[in-house]
């Protein structure tokens, strides 16, 4: 991942309408933004849906941010997590506070708490993407932790890229059976 002193100079050129600026933010960012998203929402295609929300939001009001008031990760977090906190209310009518996950504000670093939770979670997630064969295993660490797109990963694996999607959609549902899900 990019310093935040980076993803600063990533977002002053999005804010002047660079667009290889801003294909490199969301390369950098989106696997952490759709994690935050994807908690709140619990559902893929709407944090799918977010996530783009997310990133036009971001693309037009990047002349908005102001480095000295929050770090370029938490100020785009802040943004997708309150669009999936809107997508909640909407879909559930529930009270926020049904939702407390939603109510966390985005860190740079979780709390120590946290981070023991997340590595036992990463653990057992990392024992099921074990499993997968070799090539899979590389193909979904690419595209979900590298942030790569289907097309990069197209190119790399040297097939279709429809085939590379039908190999992701398979290798990520055989790891959320692994996890129980």
């Amino acid at each position: 991942m990019l310093t935040p002193a980076e993803l600063v100079g990533l977002i002053e050129a999005v804010a002047k309408r660079d667009q290889a600026a801003f294909e490199r933010l969301y390369v950098a960012t989106r696997a952490k933004l759709f994690g935050v998203v994807l908690r709140i929402l619990r559902r893929q295609d709407l944090a799918e849906e977010v996530i783009q929300e997310t990133y036009v939001k971001i693309w037009n009001s990047a002349g908005q941010f102001n480095p000295t008031l929050s770090s370029p990760i938490t100020w785009m977090a802040s943004i997708a997590r309150n669009r999936a906190i809107d997508i909640v209310r909407k879909k559930t009518e529930a009270s926020i506070e049904e939702e407390p996950q939603a109510m966390e504000v985005a860190a740079d670093s979780p709390d120590p708490l946290a981070r023991r939770e997340m590595s036992e979670e990463l653990k057992r997630l990392l024992e099921c993407v074990g499993r997968l064969e070799p090539d899979r295993q590389r193909l979904v660490l690419l595209a979900y932790y590298n942030g790569w797109s289907r097309e990069q990963l197209a190119e790399i694996f040297a097939a279709p890229v429809n085939t590379v999607k039908t190999w992701l959609r398979r290798s990520m549902l055989d790891i959320r059976e692994c996890l129980g899900l």
